[in-house]
């Protein structure tokens, strides 16, 4: 049975998901903001968060980010009232396997869980038409902007800079001279507009680049 964790900040409004998925679905348990979130799938490990966009803490996106930048292979599927493209766009962006809207009856509420659960990505009707619109838009060509940036050399610097490798160990890896190391590190942290290597750890991890 399909193990499910639901993460929405009004405790009615996941009192009723639980009642909606009924016995077809295992609802392991709730959280109402992000910490609470990120705590209760480390701990319960479900096969499907149900997750909202907007709630305290960092929304949705900053589960995510948490969640999935430590290597959780936990799948997510978006639940919320809003249907704006930036919400939408966002959370997919982050990570998401599928968004759906709330007015979803239960029964499709629960055959999108199991999608999700078995690896489909899964959207209302209404939503899937401009989420492949954004990402196949000339006008939209960059999932990440800042990542496509760099050249591919510097992000082969940067996942080794994340991984915690010393300069002269990138070098030796490369097969480049520490300088060249320094040179690339030096325009990864102008191009993101960085500090330091500890934040270039921060962003890689956030990406899943490690």
């Amino acid at each position: 049975m399909t193990r499910v964790l639901i993460v929405d900040d009004h405790r009615l409004f996941r009192s009723g998901v639980r009642a909606e998925l009924g016995d077809s679905i295992e609802v392991v348990g709730e959280a109402e903001d992000v910490e609470s979130a990120v705590k209760a799938i480390a701990e319960l490990r479900p096969d499907v968060v149900l997750l909202d966009v907007h709630m305290p803490g960092g929304g949705g996106q900053e589960v995510l980010r948490r969640v999935l930048g430590s290597g959780s292979t936990v799948r997510f599927l978006a639940l919320s009232v809003s249907d704006a493209a930036e919400d939408v766009i966002g959370v997919i962006r982050g990570g998401a396997r599928g968004y759906v809207t709330k007015n979803i009856s239960g029964r499709e509420l629960t055959d999108a869980v199991r999608r999700v659960a078995e690896g489909d990505a899964v959207f209302s009707p209404r939503l899937a038409g401009f989420v492949l619109d954004a990402f196949a838009s000339s006008e939209a060509p960059s999932i990440d902007p800042e990542l496509d940036s760099l050249t591919q050399r510097e992000r082969e610097v940067l996942r080794l800079i994340a991984r915690g490798y010393a300069y002269k160990e990138i070098a030796k890896e490369l097969f480049i001279s520490v300088k060249t190391v320094e040179t690339h590190v030096s325009s990864v942290l102008r191009k993101l507009q960085l500090s330091n290597r500890h934040e270039l750890s921060r962003w890689a991890t956030a990406r899943r680049l490690v």
